[in-house]
This record gives C-alpha cells, sequence and structure tokens, in this order.
C-alpha cells in the first residue's frame, strides 16, 4: 500500500471525512482488519483565512510549501489536499517537491464525464468559482462548459462556507439559499453542480438537487483510494 500525504485543516471538518472516508474506502476493498497508510498535515485555518482576505497567496503558497515538504519527508508518496481553494497553490507545491498531487479538480471532472454530462454548475468559495486554477483546469484539461452563479449568489455561497459550515454550524435557510442557486444555474443548462468546496457536502445532499451533485469529497478520497491501492 502507498502512503499518502494529507494536508488538512482547512478546514478541520472536512479533513475529518478524509480521513473517515479514506480508511473505508481501503477497508471495503481489502477488506479484514485493513485502513489506510496516512500521514498527515493539518493547519491552523485562522492565519490562513486571513491570508485568503488579504489576497496574500504568496504566503499561503509558503504555508503549503512548507506541509508539503514536511509530508515528504514523512514519506508520503502523493499530496492530497483537503480543500478545493487550496488547489491555486498546486504549482507552488509541485515546483518544491517530487510528490505527484492528486487534484481534486481531476476528481470532480471524471465523474462528471463517467455520467456523461458536459455542462456543470460550480459552487465553492468566491476564489473557486472566480480565480482561473479551477475553472480552467475543469474546461481546457477535462472539455467542460462550467457555469458559476452570479456576483450577489457567489456572495451568499462564500458567506456560508466561512461563517457557517467552517465553523460546524448547519441551518437550513442556507440549505434552501443553495437549493435556489443550484435551480437557477439549472435553469441555465447545467446538467450536475460540482460541490466544489469540501464543507458545502456538509449541508447539500443529492435530494436537496434536481440534478446530480458532485461531491468533491468524496470523489477525491476515492482517488485517493485508488492511489494508495495502484
Amino acid at each position: 500500500m502507498r502512503t499518502l500525504g494529507l494536508i488538512g485543516g482547512t478546514t478541520w471538518h472536512s479533513t475529518v471525512d478524509y480521513y473517515r472516508l479514506i480508511n473505508q474506502g481501503v477497508q471495503e476493498r481489502l477488506g479484514g482488519h485493513s485502513s489506510a497508510a496516512m500521514v498527515m498535515v493539518s493547519v491552523d485555518f485562522a492565519p490562513v483565512q486571513a491570508l485568503q482576505d488579504r489576497g496574500d497567496w504568496t504566503g499561503l503558497g509558503r504555508l503549503m510549501v512548507g506541509a508539503a515538504r514536511t509530508l515528504e519527508k514523512a514519506g508520503a508518496e502523493a499530496i492530497v489536499i483537503c480543500a478545493n481553494t487550496m488547489h491555486q497553490l498546486v504549482p507552488d507545491i509541485e515546483a518544491a517537491v517530487r510528490l505527484p498531487i492528486l487534484h481534486i479538480a481531476d476528481a470532480a471532472a471524471s465523474a462528471v464525464k463517467a455520467q456523461g454530462l458536459s455542462t456543470v454548475g460550480l459552487l465553492g468559495t468566491r476564489f473557486t468559482m472566480e480565480m482561473d486554477f479551477y475553472r480552467t483546469r475543469l474546461e481546457k484539461a477535462h472539455g467542460l462548459k462550467v457555469l458559476v452563479p452570479d456576483a450577489p449568489e457567489r456572495e451568499v455561497v462564500h458567506a456560508v462556507i466561512y461563517d457557517e459550515l467552517g465553523r460546524g454550524i448547519i441551518r437550513e435557510e442556507s440549505r434552501q439559499a443553495y437549493v435556489k442557486i443550484i435551480e437557477g444555474l439549472v435553469k441555465r443548462g447545467a446538467q450536475g453542480v460540482i460541490l466544489g468546496c469540501t464543507e458545502i457536502p456538509l449541508l447539500v445532499k443529492e435530494k436537496d438537487s434536481p440534478v446530480p451533485v458532485f461531491d468533491t469529497t468524496a470523489l477525491h478520497a476515492a482517488a485517493a483510494v485508488d492511489f494508495a491501492l495502484s
């Protein structure tokens, strides 16, 4: 079994799900008392959020590179970044360590294409919805058409993630707001919706959407299991 290196803590609520899903996946595949071989660096999210709010991606890059180097020294054979937004720093990490990075957008795109879909809505932090690193990978590397909510709706999605989900708060009013936003994306042509923040699956489930939703936490964890057992 290959050893996975997880960068978690962004936030710890979804990192818990990564740890559980990866271990469950390995046990289901191997049976018995099997569990995953993993090492983890879990960062403090408070300074991460402060750096994000300031737009200091250079500082965030140093933090992520430090975490990746720690994992490499600890014997990890691949990096799993347990957050969608922090994949903005993939080029920095790739330049600093020799380990492959299991990209969360690739896991999402593979699942979308497996269902024969070509147009998807994307929900996530403001950074994930508005910056190029995620949408461009889906569009150019995987040939998908990506739709995002309009600006006021993006602010709602972002605020719920940071003010509620990242703190473990689940509110029915927020669920209904997300459902309305998803319905708007469907009216614009979305055949499915990528839950492009690892906290969103804590709030939105398949039953809440008129089209398939793609849980990036579960899909990324499954890709990690595939790598570990390959």
